[in-house]
């Protein structure tokens, strides 16, 4: 049987007015069946929402159902008077907003998840301008981490028989190398190529994160051959079946509204296991990584100091006509070679972070294996990085020690090749005071 609402509240009339009731309701509910039919009515109604009143509808929720100061207060003291494991426990009940509690019930309906989700990519563009938001979207977090939690994830290889709802999403989302139509989307999934995501079954036709796969022969250095497919089917197998390297070429994050809940870690360890399994003549797991950071730190290094190498790179032009300069020009493409393997080394602080891309491979094990002169010569990868990619090789007997020697110091785990950059870099200062372990 349907609860009775109220149809009105004293903040609000009309639709924004019901949905706010029916929070409020949703919250007082004690019955599991009559809190999920009042969930379904909240999101049917919220569904309706014009924007604005959305907006407000999220600050109701942001600014209202918080903790019962006098009952927070005495747990507190409680607590302080006479510590103990039960004092402990009734001071974090206490603590706990009821907002969560509310989040949950809504969680209840019908598509609750995705809504949820959806909500807080919409609150994510806001929090800078509307600070009152934070609780809500620490909240919504707080849940999502539970919620999206390994245990609950599901890995799936994606190929061209897979449904046509999840292809399609695979093109809008993919974040890293635009997939340009259904022709192109037919090349990254042919027979020499492998595509896995991660599922949650709230979402179940909704990727959370995916990764492509190249199968090649040795390290790849350029991305521009790995999107094109030579030959026909049977040509790709006969590539895979000679491949002895897999190559992460992209890796995507699909939903903004699980903007700090990591997947990435899990999914490449699992990909390089369900790979070895699949394919056990294959030897190599490594990426081929973008550097989005260097020409911002560049820029920023250049107006921090009066080195003239430096300054000289920061204003360097890459506009039409620079790739021809790049290519004839040697001297050019050591000086910027060298100058990212000292910004890809250098001990990161909270005033000069790592590269976003390098921080999550090492942090997960990697080790950075190779520089890429011209590895993406797209207009995006001249713009952040004068087109240099990177190798983050993934070897699992050191995975662990290489996570934790960059966890503990930074020290970042790299190849000969790239210490013979650091070697001959006259500004480059790499992890100073640390002692990086070289692999060859």
């Amino acid at each position: 049987m349907t609860p009775n609402v109220v149809e009105t509240s004293t903040a609000a009339t009309g639709q924004l007015g019901r949905a706010e009731a029916l929070a409020t309701s949703l919250l007082s509910q004690r019955g599991e069946a009559s809190g999920a039919a009042i969930a379904r009515q909240l999101h049917d109604v919220l569904r309706k929402l014009a924007a604005e009143d959305r907006r407000k509808f999220q600050r109701f929720l942001a600014t209202g159902f918080t903790p019962d100061a006098t009952h927070l207060r005495a747990a507190a003291e409680t607590y302080l008077s006479q510590p103990s494991a039960e004092a402990a426990a009734s001071l974090a009940q206490a603590a706990d907003p009821p907002r969560q509690e509310l989040l949950r019930r809504m969680n209840m309906a019908p598509g609750g998840t995705s809504a949820l989700v959806a909500m807080r990519k919409e609150i994510d563009g806001r929090l800078r301008a509307e600070p009152e938001l934070r609780p809500l979207d620490s909240d919504l977090k707080h849940l999502f981490a539970s919620w999206f939690n390994r245990g609950f994830l599901q890995l799936r290889r994606i190929d061209w028989r897979s449904p046509a709802v999840v292809l399609e999403r695979l093109i809008a989302y993919e974040a890293v190398h635009e997939i340009h139509g259904w022709d192109d989307l037919r090349r990254r999934l042919a027979p020499d190529r492998r595509c896995f995501a991660f599922f949650h079954p709230a979402l179940p036709d909704d990727p959370l994160i995916f990764v492509e796969v190249a199968l090649v022969e040795g390290l790849a250095g350029a991305v521009q051959p790995l999107l094109v497919q030579e030959g026909d089917d049977d040509a790709a197998r006969e590539r895979a079946s000679r491949a002895d390297t897999a190559i992460f070429y992209s890796i995507s994050n699909c939903q903004d509204g699980l903007r700090g809940i990591s997947f990435g870690n899990f999914l490449i360890k699992q990909v390089v296991e369900e790979l070895k399994a699949e394919l056990p003549h294959l030897r190599q797991f490594s990426t081929l990584s973008p550097v989005p950071g260097f020409r911002r730190w560049l820029t920023r290094r250049a107006a921090a100091n009066d080195d003239p190498a430096i300054a000289a790179l920061a204003r360097t032009e890459t506009g039409p006509g620079w790739l021809e300069i790049a290519r004839g020009d040697p001297s050019l493409k050591q000086t910027i070679m060298r100058v990212c393997a000292s910004y890809l080394t250098r001990r990161a602080s909270a005033e000069d972070r790592a590269d976003p891309v390098a921080r999550f491979h090492l942090g997960n094990g990697a080790r950075l294996e190779r520089i890429n002169w011209l590895g993406n010569t797209a207009a995006r990868g001249i713009a952040e990085s004068f087109g240099i990619m990177v190798n983050y090789l993934y070897d699992v007997a050191t995975i662990e020690r290489n996570h934790e020697a960059f966890v503990n110091d930074g020290t970042v785990m790299r190849a000969a090749e790239v210490d013979a950059l650091l070697a001959a870099d006259p500004v480059s200062t790499p992890n100073q005071g640390s002692h990086a372990v070289t692999t060859p």
